[in-house]
């Protein structure tokens, strides 16, 4: 039972109350460059879920089987980078393969998923302590822990592509045309996010 409580408190804390871009402004440039239109925001998220699951289960695996029995654990930055790296390219060239519009529309966006510092931030994350149970991240807590910020950054750029879809057709002043209203819409979701802060079932084993 409390391990089925632990997985929900990891989950709800990355997806709202920890959100890797509206609270720990993690991934801002995709945030902001892929979110004018729905369609490759949803695509956006989906890769970026992908991507960071998957790098949550190697780069664990490697940490606390390679990296420290090794005493090596200082390269942990650089060996991140790699793992994320290769599974980016093995997206890049499955997008091209069975879905071309998609990968026409991330664009630029989608190699430079490997420089997301959101996904490197949630694979260091794992190597750390989990603040519910004031121990070391287990392989599933790591896994849930990437799903869920994957889920929680794929939720604030589909919201954010919903708001500024709808500023296209809105009487906008010139002046906050294009990047100043995402800045503005982008703070003031940030403010929204907040408020989950206030959530005290959710409370760390040290608070």
């Amino acid at each position: 039972m409390n391990g089925l409580i632990n997985i929900l408190q990891i989950s709800i804390a990355a997806v709202l109350v920890q959100n890797l871009v509206l609270a720990r402004f993690l991934g801002l440039c995709p945030f902001l460059g892929v979110s004018k239109k729905l369609s490759s925001a949803t695509g956006m998220g989906m890769a970026v879920i992908f991507v960071m699951t998957v790098a949550s289960m190697f780069t664990w695996v490697i940490h606390n089987y390679i990296l420290i029995p090794m005493d090596v654990a200082y390269l942990q930055t650089i060996v991140f980078i790699l793992v994320i790296a290769s599974l980016v390219q093995l997206l890049e060239m499955s997008l091209q393969k069975f879905s071309p519009a998609l990968y026409e529309a991330l664009g630029i966006f989608l190699p430079l998923i490997t420089t997301n510092c959101a996904i490197l931030g949630v694979a260091v994350l794992n190597t750390g302590i989990n603040e519910f149970t004031g121990n070391s991240f287990t392989f599933i807590e790591s896994l849930v822990n990437g799903i869920a910020s994957g889920v929680g950054f794929t939720l604030a750029l589909v919201l954010m592509a919903g708001v500024r879809e709808k500023l296209e057709l809105a009487n906008t002043p010139k002046a906050l045309e294009g990047l100043p209203a995402a800045f503005l819409v982008g703070g003031l979701m940030a403010l929204a996010f907040l408020g989950f802060s206030g959530l005290n079932f959710f409370a760390s084993v040290g608070g």
